[in-house]
């Protein structure tokens, strides 16, 4: 296709969205007082982000248990630039292009169908709503050190439906009021590391940094990429609730480079600080050893104090992921891929059936241990994360005129190479997964399969309600094809 056609279906496509998926964005820009009332200002836009990548350093302490103190700093040393940052400009550029909510799955759709587009709002919700059920079970885990009548059984059970029954309430109530709940459990979570940092600043031996393991101790090296991979990925989710943020176009790139800042000292420091000052003894590093570093070092009124942390961490990452995957439900019913019910909202302007639907799934996966919810989600978010690298690129080369308020500064080729180097994390990950995993997530890319011919069947036979947005933008681009 030539440049005069190219600058046509750009311009055509361009008319198209613009009133459909920012005519709201468009509206706030220009009137400020409903803007502050309504949309999700910078401060706590950054704090969603954080809770939505990583939320601190907890459940980071099973790297250094998998491959000693030197390739667990190493690793969330160097994973940020060979994962976190591509990922982050990645969605700078299409969460600003095209500033709605549904995010990556607005972007397959456009690159390559409505057959992507739903399979990849589906790979993403699955992994969402899985890891939701991580973060109960890694609560319990610090909990239980404290209270050990919650390690197993009844109470284990109980305490999780009751736990995440009262935060998708929270998330209910309003998604202004979930971003400065971010806020506040942000610092409150990290101050215990701050004071912890302080007190063992004159134990820390720089020497301990450089040990490899202790011998005898075999290395995990799934569990470590795992893990580190868990701790810095999901970056694109800020991109499902584009269209709740005050001026998206300027708003979130900031938040990305804030909150990316903050997620990588937040989880380095912990790391230097504890492995510097403390004898190795690798085999304690599990979920929730912190807390027990923290009595070590200062006490227990520093262990009461990070376990609350940890409960206020979760409670942040529970609610950043839940208000993820419910407006990226909301978004796929703007597009036609789900119901149109799923797109309704509660008086408190929130997607309520998404926000039910999302929990009750995630209540029913916290079965899978916490090593197994987090590889499942890596495996499914790997298959979303590779389809989404490849709307990317598909992108520039459909839409090469389209106005980008945010544009990565590299020409397609240095695009590829920025895209390439994390797909081949994304494999590797893959590849070391187990079968349980593997079973797992081939039968929930089925699932998704099914669900879009099945929902094409009813909208087809007008069983249900749903919009017409997807048919529509199809429509158009086959006639300016």
């Amino acid at each position: 296709m030539g440049t005069d056609s190219d600058s046509i279906h750009s311009s055509t496509q361009n008319a198209y969205h613009q009133p459909l998926l920012n005519q709201r964005v468009d509206e706030e820009d220009q009137n400020p007082k409903t803007k502050s009332q309504k949309k999700l200002a910078l401060l706590p836009l950054i704090f969603l982000i954080y809770f939505e990548v990583s939320g601190g350093p907890f459940g980071e302490e099973a790297t250094v248990g998998a491959a000693g103190p030197f390739f667990a700093i190493l690793g969330f040393v160097i994973f940020p630039f060979i994962w976190s940052i591509p990922e982050a400009l990645l969605t700078a550029e299409l969460a600003t292009t095209f500033p709605g909510n549904g995010g990556f799955v607005i972007w397959a759709n456009e690159a390559f169908g409505p057959f992507w587009g739903s399979l990849m709002g589906y790979w993403k919700f699955f992994s969402g709503v899985i890891n939701l059920a991580s973060y109960p079970v890694l609560c319990i885990d610090y909990l239980k050190l404290v209270i050990p009548v919650l390690s197993s059984g009844l109470p284990r059970y109980v305490s999780i439906f009751v736990s995440s029954s009262l935060l998708s309430f929270l998330n209910y109530s309003g998604l202004a009021i979930v971003g400065y709940t971010a806020v506040v459990l942000g610092v409150a979570s990290l101050l215990p590391f701050v004071i912890m940092s302080l007190i063992a600043l004159p134990k820390i031996d720089p020497s301990r940094w450089l040990s490899l393991g202790q011998e005898g101790v075999k290395k995990d090296w799934t569990i470590f990429f795992n893990t580190i991979f868990w701790n810095v990925n999901s970056w694109d989710n800020a991109s499902t609730l584009a269209a709740e943020v005050e001026e998206p176009r300027k708003n979130i790139p900031k938040a990305l480079v804030f909150a990316g800042l903050l997620t990588c000292l937040s989880c380095i420091i912990p790391l230097l600080t504890t492995t510097g000052a403390m004898p190795l003894d690798q085999k304690v590093w599990i979920d929730g050893y912190f807390a027990n570093v923290a009595y070590l070092i200062a006490g227990n009124w520093l262990k009461y104090w990070m376990e609350i942390g940890a409960v206020l961490s979760i409670i942040g990452l529970f609610e950043a992921q839940l208000s993820s995957a419910a407006y990226q439900l909301l978004g796929m019913s703007d597009l036609g891929f789900t119901p149109t019910i799923f797109g309704e909202r509660s008086k408190f302007n929130t997607p309520w059936l998404a926000i039910l639907i999302s929990t009750i799934i995630a209540i029913a996966m916290t079965f899978l241990s916490f090593t197994e919810i987090i590889s499942t989600v890596n495996f499914l978010y790997s298959l979303g994360m590779l389809l989404e690298f490849a709307s990317f690129l598909k992108l520039r080369k459909k839409f090469p005129t389209m106005k980008r308020p945010f544009k990565v500064p590299l020409g397609f080729f240095g695009l590829i190479i920025m895209c390439i180097v994390p797909s081949v994390l994304l494999v590797y990950v893959m590849m070391v997964a187990t079968k349980v995993v593997f079973v797992t997530s081939a039968f929930l890319t089925l699932l998704g399969i099914v669900l879009y011919y099945f929902m094409n069947l009813c909208k087809s036979k007008r069983w249900i309600e749903f919009n017409g947005v997807g048919d529509k933008l199809d429509e158009d681009e086959d006639i300016i094809t």
